[in-house]
């Protein structure tokens, strides 16, 4: 919903074809106490599938802080924007049954709106269209507090002028996904939430999934949202107004029926082939770039594999739902505060299952990431194991860098939170990317190994 949930995943550098072996539900579940603890994240759920099979399915912490009741797995979140996927996949369903085209303009749905005779269905689902978007902020404005229908609020915002011409630039709108969830209604004669609930829910026996559930906060086993301002404690968000969620947001779930979900696209069970692809290929805009945005799903064609993903936001919660279709494998996280920092969590989880990088050679003795906190932990003393680099490194690191290097690094605190973020190759070389602290101090490494596992560069500036 917010405008955070339509950010594409930053993962085009990680490197991963498939994994000599899945990560370990130990592994996983390490990654996600780490940060849980450092993020103080009030709520948290998560799942991970690695070829098609889910390998880890855990809750963290509460899903309410009064009653001190603890997240399950089978605890309900509000999804947000991971919504759209369900909305595109109903519009392609019926397309597929000739009930409507992804070419008909809104014209034919509803002919008083801005320039709908020059705005098609896909527009609206790749945030093409250039109708104003009722949700941009990241908070409950005064408006959204109050109680609206679709109708009314199309009225309002899709009858102002564009915002830019009509294919010529991406711009997230939720009123685009309103209209969309309005012309399921039309074409099939059905509410929105009856068709979900008919043709995806029930077929994929999705029990813990709901479109606009009834009273979510005295439900059984669904969470409470919580927001914050300037890093004070969590309070109880208040939620939008019923009916501004809709097509756009308004769905419930949790990480094992998304993944369910999720399986389900890759296998095409409910959509045909041709539907799928349309959902998942970048939109071209009209001066021929990509737009990173296919219908529902936010699409990264430049990492070592096709990352398809959609983030969520509504008042209280924070989702993140990325598939890997080369390895069969996704990563869902709920959570229930919408200031909750999971996107680095998400980006290290979705490391864990993306396909191996061919490209990369291997080398030789340590992990890069054990190699870079050795000749770290060695820079912080100022004594560097010379064996473990090359000659050129070697002649170039003198002792009075070496010196300099220490007494910076020393100078801004100890060295700390030392991660690697992404792997490539360059010259037959393995080039490793690490981040880490410096006491405060944000830092990056590069380094750069060949087959033999000496360290041919490894350089560091703030970051």
């Amino acid at each position: 919903m917010k405008a955070l949930a339509s950010a594409v995943v930053a993962l085009a550098s990680i490197a991963g074809r498939l994994p000599a072996q899945a990560p370990t539900a130990a592994q996983l579940d390490s990654i996600v106490t780490k940060a849980v603890i450092e993020k103080h994240i009030v709520g948290l759920s998560v799942g991970v599938m690695h070829d098609g099979k889910v390998i880890f399915a855990k809750s963290y912490g509460v899903r309410d802080i009064s009653s001190k009741s603890p997240v399950t797995p089978k605890t309900m979140f509000a999804i947000g924007s991971v919504t759209k996927q369900f909305t595109c996949s109903a519009v392609m369903m019926l397309a597929e049954e000739h009930k409507l085209s992804l070419s008909d303009p809104v014209s034919k749905y509803f002919p008083n709106l801005t320039r709908a005779k020059d705005i098609t269905l896909i527009d609206l689902g790749g945030h093409l269209s250039g109708y104003h978007d009722y949700y941009p902020l990241d908070f409950v404005d005064r408006e959204m507090q109050k109680a609206s229908s679709p109708d009314q609020i199309i009225n309002e915002y899709a009858t102002k002028p564009l915002d830019f011409e009509p294919r010529s630039h991406y711009s997230y709108s939720n009123t685009g996904f309103l209209i969309l969830g309005r012309v399921v209604e039309k074409t099939s004669g059905d509410s929105f939430g009856n068709f979900l609930s008919k043709r995806i829910f029930t077929p994929l026996h999705l029990e813990r999934t709901a479109y606009e559930p009834a009273n979510p906060t005295t439900a059984a086993d669904m969470a409470t949202g919580y927001t914050s301002f300037g890093l004070s404690d969590p309070i109880r968000a208040e939620p939008e107004g019923k009916g501004w969620a809709g097509p756009a947001g308004a769905i419930w779930s949790t990480p094992t029926d998304l993944l369910t979900w999720d399986l389900a696209l890759l296998e095409k069970k409910l959509i045909s082939p041709a539907s799928y692809a349309t959902m998942t290929t970048s939109q071209r805009l009209s001066d021929g770039r990509a737009s990173g945005y296919g219908c529902g799903e936010s699409v990264n064609d430049r990492a070592v594999a096709i990352i398809l993903s959609h983030g969520g936001a509504v008042s209280g919660f924070v989702a993140q739902n990325t598939v890997i279709p080369a390895t069969r494998s996704a990563v869902v996280l709920l959570s229930n505060t919408d200031f909750s920092p999971i996107g680095a969590l998400n980006t290290e989880l979705v490391s864990r299952v993306l396909p191996a990088n061919a490209d990369i050679p291997g080398v030789r003795g340590p992990s890069a990431l054990d190699a870079a906190q050795k000749f770290l932990g060695e820079l912080e003393k100022g004594t560097v194991d010379r064996t473990t680099l090359g000659d050129d490194f070697n002649q170039f690191l003198s002792p009075d860098k070496v010196a300099a290097g220490r007494k910076a690094l020393n100078g801004l605190g100890a060295i700390t939170n030392i991660r690697l973020t992404s792997r490539r190759e360059r010259g037959g070389m393995e080039v490793a990317t690490v981040v880490f602290k410096a006491g405060s101090t944000d830092a990056i490494g590069l380094m750069y190994r060949t087959p033999d596992g000496k360290i041919q560069e490894f350089l560091i500036s703030r970051s």
